[in-house]
């Protein structure tokens, strides 16, 4: 049965109602002992009414904070729909949390309850709740070993799950005492500027949202889809697009083993639809174009050759009679084939995240994979804006989703109003005053403009644009995008702030010297104008690496962590130059 977004009033009713009509039908997959195994809905929601019911009674009440630290995995989707369902808020932390991420998050919410998956995490988050002002208890999918009480309870989830197990009627009817302005979440941001904001989403910004994504992919079919989900469930891209949306379209989601087991699972689990941020596709496509080069002969001609005639199609060129000809056989020899490494019934990739460049979603769209560019914000649900698939323009990152509204400020910031947005940030009054206006609209910190058919084009981040020291505005973003767009260069981060002309770090890419990324930088600045050029730059052994925090989970690079550890670095780049 088709959900009224509109006048649904939570998340848990919308899935409750859902699991009634579908039953039976596989909902959440993981790949366990070289097999893939689904759970159904029922048993998807009969365990989070169970683990719902453990939650009340160990006192969780309408409102308190859950912390959830997990790999994706189906007991990710059972705990965050277990605590919304008991009226409870789920706040989400990334596994790449350091403890004193996890003690900050902890602090900020007062989290009640922690629910945490492996044994791994459980040793980062533990030292943090030990520290906490009000230590949480914590329930563990992998219970640690103990040498000794560790000054707050720690329990089994099958332990929790069997405390509510004759529960279900009393947490249905405390799901339907739920609210559309009741608050379903708190979603931290990556913080790349500085320390993460709590960020509060509603489930009525939640629903409002998954309208915006219902009318949008109408046109693809929406019955029987399969998602393979493998970006953090903890940042709001993924948790709104490729968790609640799927939820409410009667989809199936898979969760892939890991990134390096990404292809593979692919081609095992066949999805529709697929998210991922732009960062995944500068990859695969440099992946394949070095593969290509290294094998050459004929498949690197022809592949070449589909590129070069698909991308003539997409930017409006005209084919001469041998060249459709030529276009048709392609189809067949090289793009069936691309189309079979995605699994083969790939309706549809979407990116979001970040801006996608022009070059490499031409790239997919000439192998005829198509790519959907949206964008968004977590203080917007987060999707704001999506290309339709009956008209993709790869310059652009789409119209507003139904039920949302944009316009460009003055200054050219992006600015938007909808029931997508965030009710605030979490014990942050002043920042969320400066967020959202009086007028109600959301200043995105995003610098874009809007062409005659309503789609958005982001130029830049308002708060990332470099002044120089002549006064000139310069657009690191585009830059950097230029540079990685180079086979030789695997990541950069342009600096000149403040600084007569810019300068750049640069990480090769493999089996690439500093003479070829030289040559790489050369090409770029051909193309720039005198002041956006890279005067000197440095190649670093370091890659930038969530590990490192110096990429975000959504593999944004944070400027201020690069700046700091290479300090030394840009300073020599600038130290024998006066010009």
């Amino acid at each position: 049965m088709p959900v009224d977004f509109a006048s649904c009033p939570s998340i848990p009713a919308m899935v409750l109602d859902q699991a009634e009509d579908l039953g039976d039908r596989p909902l959440l997959g993981a790949k366990r002992d070289g097999a893939w195994h689904y759970l159904s809905w029922r048993q998807t929601i009969d365990a989070a009414l169970s683990l719902a019911g453990g939650l009340v009674r160990l006192g969780l009440e309408p409102g308190d904070r859950v912390m959830l630290v997990s790999e994706n995995r189906p007991e990710w989707a059972i705990a965050d729909l277990a605590v919304m369902i008991a009226g409870g808020i789920t706040v989400p932390a990334y596994v790449t949390n350091t403890t004193d991420d996890h003690r900050h998050i902890l602090e900020n919410v007062q989290a009640r309850l922690v629910i945490v998956s492996t044994l791994a995490l459980a040793e980062r988050v533990m030292p943090a709740a030990a520290r906490a002002s009000q230590p949480p208890t914590l329930i563990c999918l992998e219970p640690p070993r103990l040498a000794q009480a560790p000054g707050f309870a720690v329990l089994d989830w099958q332990q929790v799950l069997a405390m509510g197990a004759d529960t279900h009627q009393a947490m249905r009817d405390r799901a339907a005492r739920l609210r559309r302005d009741d608050t379903a979440c708190i979603i931290h941001t990556s913080g790349t500027g500085g320390a993460p904001r709590g960020v509060m989403l509603s489930h009525g910004a939640l629903l409002a949202d998954c309208l915006g994504a219902h009318a949008l992919l109408r046109d693809l079919g929406l019955g029987d889809q399969v998602f393979l989900s493998f970006l953090p469930l903890s940042h709001s891209y993924e948790h709104t697009v490729g968790l609640i949306f799927p939820l409410s379209i009667g989809a199936t989601i898979a969760y892939a083993e890991s990134l390096d087991q990404l292809a593979a699972n692919m081609a095992e689990v066949r999805p529709t639809i697929m998210t991922a941020v732009p960062r995944l596709y500068e990859s695969m496509r440099a992946r394949i174009l070095g593969a290509l080069r290294r094998q050459g002969g004929a498949k690197e001609k022809l592949f070449l050759a589909t590129l070069r005639l698909g991308t003539k199609r997409l930017t409006g060129q005209r084919l001469t009679w041998g060249e459709r000809l030529a276009d048709l056989a392609l189809d067949h020899l090289v793009r069936a084939k691309v189309r079979q490494r995605f699994g083969g019934r790939l309706k549809a990739l979407v990116s979001g995240g970040a801006p996608l460049a022009f070059e490499v979603g031409a790239f997919f769209a000439a192998l005829g994979v198509r790519i959907l560019q949206g964008y968004g914000q977590t203080e917007a649900g987060p999707a704001i804006s999506c290309s339709p698939p009956s008209l993709v323009k790869l310059d652009t990152v789409g119209p507003p989703l139904e039920g949302i509204s944009v316009r460009i400020a003055e200054d050219g910031e992006i600015l938007v109003k909808g029931e997508v947005l965030m009710q605030g940030y979490w014990r942050d009054a002043e920042a969320t005053a400066r967020a959202i206006g009086a007028d109600g609209w959301l200043h995105t910190g995003d610098i874009g403009e809007m062409d005659e058919d309503g789609y958005i084009r982001i130029t830049d981040r308002k708060k990332d644009i470099i002044v120089n020291s002549g006064g000139d505005n310069i657009s690191p973003q585009r830059i950097e995008g230029l540079l990685t767009l180079q086979p030789e260069i695997a990541q950069a981060m342009v600096h000149g702030d403040k600084r007569p002309h810019l300068v750049a770090l640069l990480v090769a890419a493999e089996e690439c010297d500093a003479a070829q990324v030289a040559k790489a930088v050369e090409r770029v600045n051909n193309g720039l104008s005198t002041i956006e050029k890279i005067r000197r730059h440095v190649v670093i052994d370091q890659s930038f690496t969530t590990d490192n925090l110096m990429l975000t989970p959504t593999m944004k690079i944070r400027r201020h962590v690069i700046r700091q550890h290479f300090a030394e670095q840009i300073e020599r780049l600038y130290g024998d130059r006066t010009d």
